[in-house]
C-alpha cells in the first residue's frame, strides 16, 4: 500500500474543500488520504480510501481563551498563533499524532502557514497552496521556503509579479482545479432553472468567504436596465436605504451555481478563486469587484484578470448609473476565449500525478547492483 497523504483544508468558503476533494479523488485507489478540517460537512463525495478528521478551528477563539495572554506579541514568522488556546493545542496534537502513526509521504496545507512549518519541523514533506496577494511577509515565505512543492490553483497567465525564482521552481499551476463547469448551454440551463428564455439576464455571484455583496449598487444597475432580469446568488448585504426594483431578485445560496452562470448573458462577481474559475469556464462579459481579504488576495487576482484581458475589474462598486454603463461597455469588448483558456478540465489529475511524484521519495528506485565479475575481468 502507498504511504498516506495528509491534507489540511480551511473551512472558510467552499473553494478549499472543493479543490481538495477533486485532487484526492484523482489519486490512485491505493493511496490513503486523511483530510483535516474544522468542518467535516463541506466536502463533496469522496473516494473510499479518503477519511476526514474534524479538528478544532485554528482561527476562531474558544470560549476559554485566556484574556491574560491576548496581548502577547506574535512572531513575524507566524500569523495566527495566539497563546493559551486549548483548541489549537488539540488540533496540532491531532495532526502531530497522525504524523507519528501514519508516517505520511506528504502533507498538504490549504491553507495555513503555521501547519506548513509544523510539517517541516516534524520532518514531513509538505505542499503548501499559494494564493494571490501580498504574501512576501516572513510567515508566508517561511512556509514556502520549507515546502517541497507549492500548488498554485490558477493559470500561469494569472501569476502575479515578484515571485522569486526559487518559488517558481517549486510551483505547479493547476488552472481552475476543483471547478466543474455546467454541462449545458444557455437555453438548456434556463429551462432547467425555470428562467425565461427570451429575456436578458445579468447574474451577480457573491462568494462564501465574506459578509456578502452590497445590494445598493445592484439596485442602481438593475434600475438602469428595466428590461434585463438581474439575479443574485450567494450572500448579499441588505442596506436600509436600498430601494429594490422589480427586476432584481435575490436567490441566496443555490446548489448549482455553475448552471446559473451558464444561464446568464452577463456576470458580475467578486474575485474568489472558485467563483473566478466557474465564470471563466463559461465565458461571459464579466465585471469583477474584489472584496476585502487578508493580504489583498482578491485585489491581486482582479488585477491579474484584467491584465490577462479576461475581465473588467473595478476598485469599488459603481456609485451611479453612468459608472455601470461604462463598465458594461468595456465588458462587451472582452474576448471570452481568453477566459476559457484560464481553466484546465484535467487540472485535478495533473495535481494528483504531481503529488505522486513528490511522494515517491518513500519508495525510491532500487540502486543498481554493480557487476563485480565484469569489474574484476576489466
Amino acid at each position: 500500500m502507498s504511504g498516506a497523504i495528509g491534507y489540511f483544508v480551511h473551512h472558510q468558503g467552499r473553494g478549499h474543500a472543493e479543490r481538495a476533494a477533486a485532487i484526492v479523488n484523482a489519486l490512485p485507489a491505493d493511496r490513503p488520504v486523511m483530510l483535516f478540517s474544522a468542518r467535516d460537512d463541506i466536502f463533496p463525495s469522496l473516494a473510499s480510501q479518503i477519511s476526514v478528521t474534524k479538528i478544532p478551528s485554528l482561527f476562531e477563539a474558544p470560549d476559554d481563551a485566556p484574556a491574560a495572554l491576548a496581548k502577547a506579541t506574535t512572531p513575524s514568522t507566524l500569523h495566527c498563533a495566539p497563546l493559551g488556546w486549548a483548541s489549537i493545542t488539540r488540533a496540532v496534537a491531532t495532526i502531530a499524532t497522525w504524523f507519528a502513526d501514519a508516517r505520511p509521504a506528504l502533507f498538504v496545507t490549504d491553507v495555513s502557514a503555521e501547519l506548513a512549518q509544523l510539517a517541516r519541523i516534524a520532518s514531513v514533506p509538505c505542499v503548501t497552496v499559494l494564493q494571490h496577494g501580498d504574501r512576501s511577509d516572513p510567515g508566508h515565505m517561511a512556509a514556502y521556503e520549507g515546502a517541497l512543492g507549492i500548488l498554485a490553483p490558477y493559470h500561469p497567465l494569472l501569476e502575479q509579479p515578484g515571485r522569486p525564482d526559487w518559488m517558481r521552481a517549486k510551483m505547479h499551476h493547476a488552472p481552475g482545479v476543483g471547478v466543474h463547469p455546467a454541462a449545458t448551454d444557455r437555453d438548456a440551463a434556463r429551462a432547467a432553472l425555470n428562467l425565461p428564455l427570451d429575456r436578458e439576464i445579468v447574474l451577480v455571484v457573491a462568494g462564501g468567504g465574506g459578509d456578502g455583496t452590497p445590494t445598493t449598487p445592484l439596485t442602481l444597475g438593475a434600475r438602469a436596465q428595466p428590461d434585463t432580469l438581474w439575479l443574485t446568488i450567494g450572500a448579499v448585504a441588505h442596506e436600509w436605504h436600498a430601494t429594490v426594483p422589480g427586476n432584481l431578485r435575490h436567490l441566496g445560496w443555490v446548489d448549482d451555481p455553475a448552471s446559473y452562470i451558464a444561464a446568464a448573458d452577463r456576470v458580475v462577481s467578486s474575485a474568489g478563486n472558485t467563483t473566478v474559475h466557474m465564470i471563466a469556464a463559461a465565458g461571459r462579459p464579466w465585471i469583477v469587484v474584489p472584496e476585502w481579504r487578508y493580504f489583498d488576495e482578491q485585489r491581486w487576482k482582479a488585477r491579474m484578470l484584467a491584465q490577462a484581458g479576461a475581465a473588467v475589474t473595478l476598485d469599488h462598486w459603481p456609485s451611479h448609473v453612468d459608472a455601470w454603463r461604462d463598465a458594461w461597455t468595456r465588458a462587451a469588448a472582452i474576448d471570452t476565449a481568453k477566459q476559457r483558456l484560464l481553466v484546465d478540465p484535467h487540472a485535478a489529475q495533473g495535481v494528483a500525478d504531481w503529488f505522486e511524484r513528490l511522494a515517491a521519495w518513500q519508495h525510491p528506485a532500487p540502486r543498481a547492483t554493480p557487476n563485480l565479475l565484469a569489474e574484476t575481468i576489466g
